[in-house]
């Protein structure tokens, strides 16, 4: 008598799911492989480079330099008493890291289109890599910042830190969510509109002039400062600076309204972005 066995498959085809299907416990499982896409991504874009991974400090060195002197010493616009490297650095750096999150989300399925006509694995891993690897540059630019703050501090400048400090990680995550669900919408989106992608970085562009970087909400009309709050990002940005400087503003109201558009933002880009791959394949 023949003994029965019972096979486990590596893959199971299964019917076209519903738009509410996500299948998390399979993004899991593939977690080995965002873990390669993570060193792939941070290894090989300065891999062949002269500077290497000193990049990663350059970039914000230099943008502070031309901040200061353009927005800080050209335009005379105040910094509530706070040194201007010391200002613009902790704005620039948290930006710097919601605006990697979506313009490398957003193109997820343009780049990759090739890959993923050929190999199968959850397509979220992709965009979910990206928000990883530039957690990791964010960090490493978050280290100069506290070097520069240190400096400052054994200098005397009167910087101190305040009780939001105990947020910070929490800013850090909506930074990361509300980028990685901004990209997954729009890298939906050109799958079929493909002039969109042009308009992306200039619309990045924009956004940070929305967004307190280099200029402090005490600063910005009463009409205009209406207009500034359902801007989400300016919540995490002026929440990030009042944990480190002391100067800033954030309410409850302001924290919650951020929170709540992260949510929908995230919950409507995996929305959209399931239902796109099924059928991306034939668009791109």
């Amino acid at each position: 008598m023949s003994k029965v066995t019972t096979k486990k498959w590596d893959l199971i085809i299964e019917p076209q799911q519903g738009l509410l299907d996500v299948n998390f416990k399979e993004i899991w499982n593939y977690r080995d492989l965002l873990f390669l896409f993570v060193k792939r991504d941070v290894v090989t874009v300065y891999k062949q480079t002269v500077l290497g991974p000193i990049w990663f400090f350059v970039q914000p060195i230099m943008t502070m330099l031309v901040y200061i002197v353009v927005f800080g010493n050209i335009a005379g616009i105040p910094t509530d008493g706070i040194p201007k490297p010391l200002f613009y650095l902790s704005g620039i750096i948290i930006w710097n890291y919601f605006s990697e999150c979506f313009l490398k989300t957003s193109d997820t399925f343009t780049v990759n289109q090739d890959m993923f006509g050929k190999v199968y694995f959850p397509r979220l891993i992709m965009p979910l890599s990206k928000v990883v690897s530039g957690l990791i540059k964010f960090f490493i630019q978050f280290f100069l910042f506290i070097v520069v703050y240190l400096y400052f501090l054994v200098d005397g400048v009167p910087v101190q830190l305040g009780v939001e400090l105990l947020l910070v990680p929490y800013f850090i995550v909506l930074m990361a969510l509300l980028g990685l669900g901004f990209g997954l919408i729009f890298t939906s989106m050109t799958t079929k509109y493909r002039d969109l992608k042009f308009l992306i970085q200039f619309g990045v562009q924009l956004l940070m002039y929305a967004t307190p970087i280099i200029y402090p909400m005490s600063e910005i009309p009463e009409k205009i400062r209406y207009f500034i709050f359902f801007n989400p990002l300016s919540h995490i940005v002026e929440g990030f600076k009042l944990a480190f400087l002391g100067q800033g503003s954030l309410t409850t109201s302001g924290l919650l309204y951020s929170s709540v558009c992260t949510l929908i933002v995230l919950i409507v880009g995996i929305l959209i972005f399931n239902k796109t791959e099924k059928t991306f394949v034939d668009t791109v």
